[in-house]
This record gives structure tokens, C-alpha cells and sequence, in this order.
């Protein structure tokens, strides 16, 4: 094959992921799905190496071919798979991330040859447990956290395993939302399967496979390039969790040793924390996740973001660490570990090439979980996740309340959940003074307020960044922490960030401050224009 057909085929596959990407946003059900964007689809290659991805989440795409070819090597070999055949999972010991993450995958076949696979991933809103949302915030252990789905056959020879979908149905609380959001996975790779196939009806399944090896060599190389642009060294960072939510005031260190030598990186993360026993741990496709996203960060603009990204990358990550949990292990709050991992890879690679990288982002899922209760005993969940401001940059400030890092969620609009939940959001703006200061200013972080318009309602949070806040680089100072709080009858009642079912009743507050992004440089060598400017909008 020629290099154009290369990349006609390359840019198709990313058409594919898109393709699927928008069917999700167009046909699910839940907010935390269709407005918050909290899911990923991509395309694979037939050995279950991602070739393709959508514009979606970090930590779901830099993991996704990790959980098909664990799969594939330990439960469904490839030569089981159907055309019509569809397989999900949610469970992380075998390959995923945390239970309320399903991944679906799909096989693709022309002319009786498998020449591809589909996958997506959703965030859904319950798979029972412990706590509404399946974040609970002191689960010891995932059978505390909810439903585990092994790798298995949703549909088989294309009929649906209704067993399977009762058997959801029965363990969840809001069955109707996931088994809608499901449907709309399953959709999704449909379309993928279609656009794949169509591409192959053109050029070939022997094309197809080779035109995959081509795409992953492709990235390797511009990989290795990168890598090779940085200077050979050993570079250390490292970073905390406030702690577990168990063994409350106890820090968790993330600590990365990150080794340049040509064209390869080896990260080593044996100094990194024993698992915990909150459920803060990750497993090992969460962390390899944050670790190859922080380096592909680093390339120029251009590199197709393939699996052949990962191929100069070495990971070392002992077993029953908290980036590499032992089951059972919990799990549900998987993403502070990985946020904080990417925080520390940062200020590793900073080290290396320091006109690059930026201070610490906010680096933590503000997790919160309202399960309101009518008088007639009716449920409403809500499960939202805040961001703060980003990091600044050593070319520019940073971004107030902004999206960052393992993160590439969206809001829920205010009127969507006043209008399908008894909660009322009093308030939602920039929070002055909580990016840290330094010649570029870190950006805001925000503040919400929700307030409790049903008899009853158990709220839940899972968050950090309360004790150990997002740093400065270069003199740049930290961002302010993170505050969370209940304000009743007039009183406000500091609430730990860490909170599983905390009774609400109805005239009830809950306040949530997140933190900013660190600043980049000595404040005293900030512009007095930029200062009067942040003065003028409200931001100091």
C-alpha cells in the first residue's frame, strides 16, 4: 500500500471513532452520558491494539486496548468471536478501570476474516453498591462497590442474552438509564462495524491488517521522536492524596522516577504508596493510562494517538501498590490515583523539558452523588463531577474551571437537573483567589451550591485535594485546596470530602469550592497590566 491509501484508511478509522462517538451523545439516556460526555469509543485492530479514538477521555482511551486484549488472552480468544457477537465487561481485574465503566467490543469481519474491532466505554450512572453513583467513599473492598460483570456475551450470534439484561436490571437503581445508555453503546459499535466495513469493501481485509500495522508503526515512530527531542536523564516527582477516606489523614504518595535514554522512557512507579485500603487504588490499565498520556503530551502536534504511542514506554508498577491494586482491592475512586500520577508525571517531565509543561491542575474528580427521596418513596440519582482550573503554562495564564488532564467532561446544564430532580443549584461561579499566584496565574477553580428541595435526600462525595494542593512550578506558588460544605438552618458544617450517605433534608445546602491550577514563575515578576486585569474581573 501506498502512503496516500495509508492515510485515507487512517483518517477514515478516526471518522469511524467519531462516527460512534456522536451516535452515544445522540442516543443515550443519563445525564452523566449524554451531558456530561463521561465516555469513549474507539477502533482497534484485530489483535485489540487501538488504531483509532474519538476526541473523548484520556483515562478510557489509553486503556480501552488494554482491557480487549486482556479479553482476548484470558477469557474470549478471538477465534470465539462472532460477526455478531458483542462482549462487555466493567469488571477491573479483568482489564477495566472501576465498575460503573462498561466496555462493550464488537468484531468485525469482511470476507469471513476478522479485520477489526469496535469499543466503547460509558460512565454509567449505578451499578448498585454501597452508595447511589457506585462511588462510595469507604468501601474496603469491590464487593462493597457493585455489580461486577465477568467478560461475557451480551449478544450472542446476534440475539440478545436476556438473562444477562435482566440480571443488570435487578441490581442497579436507576435500571432504565444504564439499560438505555447500554443500548446506545450497542448502537454505537454498529456504526463503527459499518464504517470498517465499508472501508474494507474498498480496499481489502489484507489491506485493512496491513494498513493497521502501517498506523502503529506510524505512531511509534513520532513517539520515539519526541522522546528522543527530550534530554537523556533520570527525573523524580512525587505527589499525594490527602488519603484513602478509611484511614482518614493518612497520605498516599505518588512517586514517579521516570528514566530518558534515546528514544525510550521507562517510568518506575515501585515508590509509589501499598494499596490502599479506601477506594482511591487503581489497577494496573488506569495507571499505565495516566503514564502515556503525560508523554504523548509532550510530542508535537500531528502525533496520531495510536497504541503504537506505547511501544518505547515501559511501565514498572509492583503489584499491590496503590497504581497497581491486587484484587479484591476497591477501586471506585480509581481516578485520584491517576490524576495524582499524572500530576507527578508532570513534574517529573518538567524536569526534562521545562518550556512544556505546566504547574499542577486541580488533579482530582470532584465526585458527588445526590440520591433524593420523594414522600412516596420515589428515587431521583444525581451524579455530577467538578473540575477546577488548570495549571499554568510557562507561556500564558492558566484556564479558570477548565477541563484538564484526565479529564474532557462537560457540565450538566442547571435546568436539565432542576428540571428532572428535586435539587435546586443556587449557585455556580469562578472562585476568586484560587489559582496560585506566580507570573502566570494558575486558573479558578469554582463554586457550586446545590440545595435539597425533597424530603429526604443521601448524599455522598468522593474528592481530595483538601490537604495537599495543586503545586506551583518554577516559583510559581500551589493553588488554594478544595472546601466542602453543608449549610443548614444557618449554619455552615464543614463536610469531609470523603462522605458515603450523609442524611439531607429538604432546605439543606451543599457548598463545593474546588481548587485552581499552581502558578508557573516568581510572582513578583508578574505584568502590573496582568494584575490589573485580574483585579478588574474578580480573579484575586
Amino acid at each position: 500500500m501506498n502512503a496516500i491509501e495509508i492515510e485515507v484508511i487512517r483518517n477514515a478509522l478516526t471518522a469511524a471513532a467519531a462516527e460512534m462517538d456522536v451516535t452515544v451523545w445522540r442516543t443515550s439516556r443519563s445525564t452523566i452520558v449524554r451531558e456530561l460526555l463521561d465516555y469513549s469509543t474507539a477502533v482497534f485492530d484485530a489483535e485489540g491494539w487501538n488504531l483509532a479514538q474519538s476526541a473523548r477521555i484520556p483515562s478510557h482511551l489509553n486503556s480501552m486496548s488494554h482491557a480487549l486484549r486482556e479479553i482476548l488472552a484470558r477469557f474470549i480468544p478471538a477465534g470465539e468471536w462472532g460477526p455478531d457477537d458483542v462482549v462487555i465487561t466493567n469488571d477491573p481485574y479483568c482489564g477495566g478501570q472501576h465498575l460503573p465503566d462498561i466496555l462493550a467490543f464488537k468484531a468485525v469481519f469482511h470476507e469471513g476474516t476478522r479485520i477489526a474491532f469496535a469499543g466503547t466505554l460509558c460512565h454509567h450512572i449505578d451499578v448498585g453498591g454501597l452508595a447511589a453513583g457506585s462511588y462510595a467513599a469507604k468501601a474496603t473492598e469491590i464487593f462493597q462497590e457493585g455489580l461486577r460483570i465477568p467478560p461475557l456475551k451480551v449478544i450472542a450470534g446476534g440475539v440478545r442474552n436476556e438473562g444477562v439484561w435482566a440480571m443488570i436490571r435487578q441490581n442497579i437503581r436507576k435500571p432504565d438509564l444504564l439499560l438505555g445508555d447500554l443500548s446506545s453503546q450497542l448502537a454505537s459499535l454498529d456504526v463503527g462495524a459499518a464504517a470498517i466495513r465499508r472501508l474494507a469493501a474498498r480496499f481489502g481485509a489484507a489491506a485493512m491488517i496491513e494498513a493497521g500495522r502501517r498506523i502503529l508503526d506510524m505512531s511509534e515512530a513520532g513517539m520515539r521522536a519526541a522522546i528522543a527531542a527530550m534530554p537523556d536523564g533520570i527525573y523524580e516527582f512525587e505527589d499525594f492524596l490527602d488519603d484513602d477516606g478509611v484511614e482518614v489523614g493518612k497520605p498516599i504518595r505518588l512517586h514517579v522516577s521516570l528514566t530518558i535514554e534515546g528514544d525510550e522512557a521507562r517510568v518506575d512507579l515501585s515508590g509509589c504508596s501499598p494499596q490502599a485500603l479506601g477506594p482511591v487504588n487503581a489497577t494496573l490499565a488506569s495507571s499505565t493510562a495516566a503514564v502515556m498520556f503525560a508523554l504523548m503530551c509532550c510530542a508535537e502536534p500531528g502525533l496520531h494517538m495510536s497504541a503504537g504511542c506505547y511501544r518505547p514506554i515501559k511501565v514498572e508498577a509492583p503489584e499491590g501498590s496503590v497504581v497497581n491494586a491486587r484484587a479484591p482491592a476497591a477501586v471506585a475512586h480509581r481516578i485520584a490515583a491517576t490524576h495524582r500520577l499524572l500530576n507527578a508525571m508532570n513534574g517529573a517531565l518538567h524536569q526534562a523539558v521545562p518550556d512544556r509543561i505546566p504547574a499542577a491542575y486541580y488533579g482530582n474528580s470532584y465526585v458527588t452523588t445526590f440520591q433524593t427521596v420523594a414522600a412516596d418513596g420515589g428515587r431521583e440519582v444525581l451524579v455530577e463531577i467538578e473540575i477546577g482550573g488548570s495549571g499554568a503554562h510557562p507561556a500564558k495564564d492558566g484556564v479558570n474551571a477548565f477541563s484538564s488532564g484526565m479529564h474532557n467532561n462537560s457540565n450538566i446544564p442547571i435546568e436539565m437537573i432542576e428540571a428532572q430532580m428535586p435539587l435546586t443549584v443556587t449557585r455556580y461561579e469562578l472562585r476568586p483567589g484560587s489559582g496560585g499566584a506566580g507570573e502566570r496565574r494558575g486558573g479558578l477553580g469554582l463554586v457550586r451550591e446545590w440545595r435539597v428541595d425533597s424530603p429526604r435526600c443521601l448524599f455522598t462525595a468522593n474528592m481530595d485535594r483538601f490537604v495537599h494542593a495543586p503545586y506551583g512550578l518554577a516559583g510559581g506558588q500551589a493553588a488554594a485546596p478544595g472546601t466542602l460544605e453543608l449549610v443548614r438552618d444557618g449554619d455552615t458544617i464543614a463536610v469531609p470530602p470523603k462522605t458515603d450517605n450523609l442524611e439531607l433534608r429538604e432546605g439543606d445546602v451543599i457548598r463545593l469550592a474546588t481548587s485552581g491550577g499552581g502558578g508557573f514563575g516568581d510572582p513578583e515578576r508578574r505584568d502590573g497590566d496582568a494584575r490589573t486585569r485580574d483585579e478588574r474581573l474578580g480573579y484575586a
